[in-house]
């Protein structure tokens, strides 16, 4: 029995020739041509006036919220069911996390608490599209202009997704995104920072190259990071950028199938296919357990994997993370649907490299463990 891998990436496009071209040109740095055209290819395929090409989503993140010129004290408010690094630079920063609960049903930042959470202080909102679908996006942007805040937008996996037709990472003051192995289009690591604000963009392209300034290089007004992305890296983006709707087709079939091949499964909470906004595009296929269901997401992940399938955990919630916690940070707080799908949800092999072979016994073996 082989393993099947909880993702695999599809390379088989222009990838070896773009690399080729860096090879034997000598642009291997962040100086190369494919930066520019990952960029401006990029920005064009979500709307944007401007892309900024970094090393990696996290860092994305991190120079997103720095851009906006936030003050020590002031309250950005963010789902707690999403990844640590969505909160990082906030806590890093000085600004205050405000965190918010799940919707059961999409698994995205349940919006209708979001107005409770807003304070004199708040100045941010951080949106994070979750797993497949976007958060609703209209009632969210509603209160941002009601209450004059800053919207940023996490699509970190949503490539090629829509909000009622229109691309997410376009909805934001700011937006990011992420090209890990197991995203829709990945160059290995890396991430892409969008906005139509000039300010912002140029703030970004600053932090991102540790602030050098254009007339005295190495004398620094205020410190930055190396963010940036390689030739290399943006070589295999324009690669992946032109498959890109064939990606997105190839995730829904794949969706479809587990879908059929799972429904009906007693105990089983599958992804929602569709909402009145947008179709599922599955970056990954996540399942909930059922409370009736007499073990928790780590040992359902743990008996997968002794049938050779691998598997990952969904997210562990910020307000119970041992580090925030040792901080100090949201003592008491409870947001029990974020706190179920951290204990018993996970996901199944979801890369774009699976075959219909592979998806079969992925399915024969949830339906196993489920009927056990």
């Amino acid at each position: 029995m082989s393993f099947i891998p909880v993702n695999e990436p599809l390379l088989n496009g222009n990838e070896k020739k773009y690399l080729a071209e860096c090879i034997d040109t000598g642009w291997i740095s962040s100086e190369g041509p494919f930066i520019q055209r990952f960029e401006k290819e990029f920005a064009e395929s979500v709307g944007r006036k401007y892309a900024i090409a970094v090393s990696n989503g996290t860092a994305a993140l991190d120079a997103a919220v720095e851009a906006l010129g936030l003050a020590p004290g002031d309250e950005v408010i963010l789902p707690t069911f999403t990844i640590i690094s969505c909160i990082s630079q906030i806590v890093r920063a000085g600004l205050v996390p405000v965190l918010v609960d799940s919707d059961p049903v999409t698994w995205n930042m349940d919006v209708t608490q979001v107005e409770a959470k807003i304070s004199p202080r708040t100045k941010a909102i951080m949106a994070v599209h979750i797993y497949g679908l976007p958060i609703d996006m209209a009632p969210l942007l509603d209160i941002a202009r009601r209450y004059g805040l800053k919207v940023i937008e996490d699509a970190a996996e949503m490539h090629g997704q829509t909000y009622h037709g229109r691309p997410c990472g376009s909805f934001g003051d700011i937006s990011i995104f992420s090209f890990y192995p197991n995203k829709h289009i990945t160059t290995g690591e890396g991430g892409m920072i969008v906005t139509n604000d000039d300010h912002l963009a140029s703030e970004c392209r600053s932090l991102r190259n540790l602030c050098f300034q254009p007339h005295k290089r190495f004398v620094h007004e205020r410190l930055g990071w190396n963010l940036r992305m390689t030739n290399l890296q943006a070589a295999l983006g324009v690669a992946q950028l032109e498959r890109l709707p064939e990606f997105v087709q190839r995730k829904r079939q794949m969706g479809a199938l587990y879908q059929s091949g799972l429904a009906g499964v007693s105990g089983l909470q599958l992804p929602l296919a569709s909402t009145s906004y947008a179709e599922n595009i599955y970056w990954v296929f996540g399942v909930i357990l059922d409370a009736s269901v007499p073990f928790d997401a780590e040992e359902a992940m743990r008996r997968l994997g002794k049938m050779g399938i691998g598997t990952r955990p969904f997210f562990w919630s910020m307000h119970e993370q041992p580090v925030f916690q040792k901080m100090g940070l949201f003592c008491g707080e409870r947001h029990p649907v974020s706190e179920n799908m951290s204990r018993r949800g996970f996901y199944v092999p979801s890369g774009l490299g699976l075959t219909q072979e592979q998806q079969e016994t992925v399915i024969d073996a949830v339906r196993t463990i489920m009927d056990s």
